[in-house]
C-alpha cells in the first residue's frame, strides 16, 4: 500500500499547484510544514516554474491552522517549522514569484494565515474564515502583523479580539478575497489566472514583490529612491535584463513579447 503523503504537488508547465491533503481537517503538524517549505523552496529555487497555487484536499477544509493534535502529542508550538516558517510560505524569503491561494474551504487560524501568505486569495463560495486563537489563549501572531495593514484597523482588530466567523462574502467585502466561485469552478479559475501569470514577464514580477516588501515600512521617497537607484536586486536584474529590452521592442513592433526571463 502506498503511504499517504499530506503535501501533493502537480506541474504543468511553470504552474505547480501545492495541495495541503491531510484528513481530516488539513492540520499542520511539524513534519508537515516542513513538507510544504521544502515544497515552496523547491518552487522558489526553479527557474522553469513561475506561479504557485496553495489550495486543500477534500471540499470542507482549506486549512485549520495548528494541529492541537499533535500539539498534545508533544510537537511544539515553538518546534521546527522548517524552511519558511509555519506551512513553508509565511516566512521563506526572497519568494519573488506570484502565489494564488485557493481556498476550498474552512480557513482558520494558521490556515487564514497560510492564505494571507498569498498574493490573490480566490474562495469558494462555502468558504468561511476565523482567527479562534484567542479562544485557545494564544495568540494569532502572523495574522496580527498582517491584517491590520491589509483591511481597515478597526475590522481587523475586531476578528483579532472575537475570534469570530465570516463568511466568503464579508471576506470579499473587506477585500481579503478576490474573487468568490462556485465550489466546481474554483480550481479551474486558480489554474486560469496562473496559466495567464505564467504567461507574465517573470523579472518584473520579481521586481513588483521585491519592491512591495521593502516598501511595506518605508517612507515613500526612500523606497522611491532605493528603486531609481537601482538599490533592489531584482529591480536592478530588471533594468539590466533582456527582457527589459523584450518589452519595449515588441511593443515599437506591435507585437507580443516573448519573456525568458533573463
Amino acid at each position: 500500500m502506498t503511504e499517504h503523503t499530506p503535501v501533493k504537488t502537480r506541474r504543468e508547465g511553470a504552474v505547480l499547484e501545492v495541495t495541503l491533503d491531510r484528513p481530516k481537517a488539513n492540520a499542520i503538524d511539524l513534519a508537515t510544514s516542513r513538507m510544504m517549505g521544502e515544497a515552496f523552496q523547491a518552487f522558489r529555487d526553479d527557474d522553469e516554474l513561475r506561479v504557485a497555487i496553495i489550495t486543500g484536499g477534500g471540499e470542507k477544509f482549506f486549512c485549520p491552522g495548528w494541529d492541537l493534535k499533535a500539539a498534545a502529542g508533544g510537537d511544539a508550538v515553538d518546534g521546527d517549522y522548517g524552511v519558511g516558517g509555519f506551512g513553508g510560505l509565511q516566512e521563506l524569503r526572497d519568494l519573488n514569484k506570484p502565489v494564488i491561494a485557493a481556498v476550498n474551504g474552512i480557513a482558520c487560524g494558521g490556515g487564514l494565515e497560510l492564505a494571507l501568505s498569498a498574493d490573490m486569495i480566490l474562495a469558494a463560495d462555502h468558504a468561511s474564515f476565523a482567527l479562534p486563537e484567542i479562544r485557545s489563549g494564544t495568540v494569532a501572531d502572523a495574522a496580527s502583523i498582517k491584517l491590520p495593514k491589509r483591511i481597515p484597523y478597526h475590522i481587523a482588530m475586531e476578528l483579532l479580539l472575537t475570534g469570530r466567523w465570516f463568511d466568503a462574502e464579508e471576506a470579499q467585502r473587506w477585500g481579503l478575497v478576490n474573487e468568490i466561485l462556485a465550489a466546481d469552478q474554483l480550481m479551474d479559475r486558480a489554474w486560469e489566472l496562473a496559466r495567464l501569470l505564467a504567461s507574465g514577464p517573470p523579472l518584473v514580477y520579481a521586481a513588483i514583490k521585491e519592491i512591495v516588501r521593502d516598501a511595506e515600512d518605508a517612507k515613500f521617497q526612500d523606497a522611491m529612491n532605493r528603486v531609481t537607484g537601482r538599490q533592489l536586486r531584482t529591480v536592478d536584474v530588471l533594468y539590466g535584463s533582456e527582457d527589459n529590452l523584450e518589452g519595449a521592442r515588441a511593443f515599437a513592433e506591435k507585437r507580443d513579447p516573448v519573456w525568458k526571463g533573463r
